[in-house]
């Protein structure tokens, strides 16, 4: 176990965003360079409690999703060393296996998401109208029911401490127009439908993920920022699955089911995590990790 990174500080590059977390650095017209720290946001807020290696964890996991989907859409990865572009011992010393050179991307205004299994905010919603995000499901359908075929379920884009809003597929083609809303939708379902089937092959089900994508120079669709990581995706152990109730998760449910517990508001300021609580955090995302890489984790 490392000491979390919570904060870089890259002193040779321009700190030109800093998210939920990553923190973003210009290097030229073409690329950035991300770094993903240790930190974790819960109902769209960030705690001030650390996962130990969650960032090296994350960008690995990535890095996996990102060469095994690229026949279905290109990513934002440009192959480029980190390392090269920063120009000092203490700047390098924070990248590690956390940090990766990106194409700079124009970043279309909605989260991608798509659910597999009927769970979460779309669960409570199915109780009450039959409904997941407006699309009509089935009747009689069960929490962490598999559903027949994906579903594309769009939200807003928040900003940091603000919380993602479901929109409708009319709202999405208004802000990106009905080919993109299109294109997105079928990119986003494919990637989801093809990380499913390999996971369960590793004893993992993917219950539900999110997506972003951008556009490069040329129009070109790319997935970018994350993908299929504990913090974009509900990771379920195929072998305790039990129609009827949410699993227990190798994702930061674990912490939100925490966080419930305690009856907090979902307002900042976020309360700390104990450490035990932190520390089966970062033992679920390394067993989720390994289980679906094969590999143990590079620092």
């Amino acid at each position: 176990m490392t000491q979390p990174l919570l904060k870089t500080s890259i002193t040779s590059l321009k700190l030109i965003h800093q998210g939920k977390v990553r923190d973003i650095y210009a290097i030229d017209d073409a690329t950035m360079l991300l770094v993903s720290t240790d930190r974790l946001s819960a109902f769209d807020v960030i705690l001030p409690t650390g996962i130990a290696n969650k960032g090296a964890m994350l960008t690995q996991m990535a890095n996996f999703w990102f060469e095994k989907l690229n026949h279905i859409v290109p990513n934002h990865l440009t192959g480029i060393a980190p390392e090269s572009v920063v120009t000092n011992d203490a700047d390098k010393a924070q990248l590690g296996a956390r940090a990766v050179v990106v194409k700079k991307l124009k970043a279309l205004p909605i989260e991608a998401i798509v659910r597999g299994y009927l769970v979460g905010s779309g669960w409570k919603e199915y109780k009450q109208k039959g409904t997941v995000c407006g699309i009509q499901l089935p009747a009689g359908l069960q929490e962490a029911s598999r559903l027949l075929s994906p579903i594309f379920t769009p939200s807003s884009k928040a900003a940091v401490g603000e919380h993602d809003e479901n929109i409708s597929i009319a709202q999405v083609e208004a802000l990106i127009g009905k080919d993109m809303t299109q294109q997105v939708a079928k990119v986003a379902i494919q990637l989801y439908t093809e990380a499913a089937e390999y996971a369960l092959t590793k004893g993992i089900i993917i219950a539900d993920t999110k997506f972003e994508f951008g556009l490069d120079a040329n129009g070109v669709l790319h997935v970018m920022d994350e993908v299929l990581t504990p913090d974009s995706s509900r990771f379920w152990p195929a072998e305790t699955y039990q129609l009827g109730s949410n699993p227990p998760s190798y994702d930061k449910q674990y912490v939100r089911d925490w966080l419930e517990s305690i009856h907090w508001n979902k307002a900042p300021p976020a309360p700390a995590l104990p450490n035990d609580v932190a520390q089966r955090t970062s033992e679920k995302y390394m067993e989720a990790y390994e289980k679906l890489t094969g590999h143990k984790l590079a620092q």
